[in-house]
């Protein structure tokens, strides 16, 4: 246990360094056996990236390191509990196990409040406040197609 509060208290400091450089008060790293691979901070209106979280940043680094998209043999140490986008992201890349510092709960009490994306997506497309529609289906369906037919593909 000790060793998983040093990383956290890592991504704790990165997250106390970054809003002495005007970002967002979020921090996380990476770390594959032992040793920290990814980092990263809240750059969202540092770099005006809606997508530039603590944890896509360190995600992103970690990944780059590795040369490869899976990440399934690291840890991921968050100083606050992820987002949606950022779960997405950490699902997506098979990180198996995460630790966080404060709750969505505790972002919440500083005006970062996920809940009204947590509604959304729980709501048919229909009623959702973002307008989505079908378009050319028939269309976008034959890259899928396409893409079925590859016999080597990589798959994700």
């Amino acid at each position: 246990m000790e060793e998983h509060k040093k990383f956290m208290r890592i991504a704790i400091e990165l997250a106390t360094m970054n809003i002495k450089k005007k970002g967002g008060p979020f921090g996380a790293v990476v770390v594959k056996d032992g040793e920290v691979i990814g980092k990263g901070v809240n750059q969202v209106t540092n770099f005006n990236d809606p997508t530039a979280h603590a944890e896509m940043l360190a995600i992103r680094e970690a990944a780059a390191h590795l040369k490869s998209f899976n990440l399934s043999k690291c840890i991921l140490y968050t100083s606050c509990e992820p987002c949606p986008m950022c779960m997405g992201a950490i699902y997506w890349s098979r990180i198996p196990t995460l630790y966080f510092g404060n709750s969505k709960e505790d972002a919440a009490q500083i005006d970062f409040n996920d809940a009204f994306i947590y509604k959304e997506l729980n709501l048919p497309i229909e009623k959702r406040s973002v307008l989505m529609k079908p378009l050319l289906t028939h269309e976008a369906i034959t890259t899928f197609n396409e893409w079925k037919l590859i016999p080597h593909k990589t798959k994700y």
